[in-house]
């Protein structure tokens, strides 16, 4: 990407960012964005089809930071601890950057772009299960639930927090098979430290 390009939209990004912690998108114009950034409109048009083009664009890029922080999605059935701690650091890691992208209209446009985004990572491990009803409902119980233990109890301590989270995965993995038929289920030293 040509330098005075890169200048440009992370001088775009800036100012939206800036503008979106003080207002809701709905209230953000391309005016008050381009004079904030020094740029004129047709630059910001140039990048960006309008305001929502911008905001999607970069609710895009914090959903996929957020899954490249999550290493192994796979150990949701089978090491537990390590998933909830992967899944906690990496939305913790932005966390003011999330609460301002993801705020006003759009504060539930993040927990249901993650849970979309995160349950295609793991039926690429569990291709077998993608049809399952029962591990549809066990992801969507379990994304949801951290994601609103992590961020409601942030004043506890994280580790604690992670642990609690883990035995009650490793508790619903018990009571269901979400390993493939004929698959050993993983061994105990696995789930949890």
């Amino acid at each position: 990407m040509d330098l005075r390009i890169a200048r440009t939209r992370k001088s775009i990004i800036n100012a939206f960012i800036q503008l979106r912690a003080l207002k809701p998108l709905e209230k953000i114009t391309v005016k008050e964005l381009a004079e904030l950034a020094c740029i004129n409109k047709a630059t910001f048009y140039s990048h960006y089809q309008d305001i929502y083009d911008l905001s999607e664009q970069l609710e895009e890029e914090a959903i996929q930071s957020v899954l490249a922080a999550i290493p192994h999605p796979e150990y949701v059935t089978s090491n537990q601890y390590c998933f909830v701690q992967e899944l906690a650091f990496a939305l913790l890691s932005q966390n003011e950057l999330f609460h301002i992208l993801f705020s006003g209209s759009r504060s539930h446009h993040f927990i249901s772009k993650l849970e979309i985004a995160l349950k295609e990572q793991i039926y690429a491990a569990y291709p077998y299960k993608k049809n399952s009803l029962e591990m549809d409902l066990f992801l969507s119980f379990l994304i949801h639930g951290c994601f609103h233990a992590f961020f409601s109890h942030q004043e506890e301590d994280l580790d604690t927090v992670i642990r609690i989270l883990s035995q009650i995965d490793q508790c619903l993995v018990k009571n269901y098979s979400f390993t493939e038929p004929d698959a050993p289920s993983s061994s105990p030293e696995q789930t949890a430290p």
